[in-house]
């Protein structure tokens, strides 16, 4: 149970590091100051919320900022530890466009969140599917909630997966240390 608990944690702060599945919104609007705080933890979070909700709520966003800003927003609140408040978000952007992997990506790390690993490792499948922009994080994922659910092989071979594509993250090779392969 405490090594269940650690991954989970290292999944949580992976996916609360500046390599955060954000979607960049470009101009000078509350959209982009959404943005902004969710690609970077080192920004100041009082504020964050209240630009997500002022760009949804008054700025004449266009279909894909409004994507953005709901999947910046879910990340701030999963940062905050308002599960329930960012799978709405992720699901209010998947809603909008079906094919933004970000959105599935970080509902995933949510569900790991929520106890429910069956269903993250299917939206971390579905990232990886619409080519997420931080693969290693949906193989790590995948590889945590694979592990929960039995399907041991299946989470060493994320685990091994997450390591090659990001070589430098830590985590990953720490868990796959865990790992003893037989012979077939």
């Amino acid at each position: 149970m405490a090594v269940r608990k650690i991954m989970i944690a290292a999944l949580a702060a992976a996916c609360a590091v500046p390599a955060s599945a954000s979607v960049m919104v470009l101009g000078s609007s509350s959209a982009r100051l959404c943005y902004e705080a969710a690609d970077s933890p080192m920004l100041p979070q009082a504020r964050a919320m209240r630009h997500c909700d002022e760009a949804l709520q008054r700025e004449a966003l266009s279909r894909y900022e409004e994507v953005a800003t709901h999947v910046n927003r879910g990340i701030l609140r999963l940062r905050k530890g308002q599960v329930d408040g960012a799978v709405a978000d992720f699901d209010a952007a998947i809603a909008i466009d079906p094919n933004q992997p970000e959105a599935y990506l970080n509902k995933g790390a949510a569900l790991i969140r929520r106890q429910n690993p069956a269903d993250a490792v299917s939206l971390f499948t579905v990232a990886l599917e619409h080519n997420t922009s931080r693969p290693a994080i949906a193989h790590y994922g995948r590889a945590v909630a694979n592990e929960q659910i039995g399907n041991i092989n299946a989470a060493y071979r994320d685990f091994r997966r997450a390591s090659e594509l990001a070589p430098e993250w830590r985590e990953p090779r720490l868990e796959l240390a865990r790992f003893r392969v037989t012979g077939e």
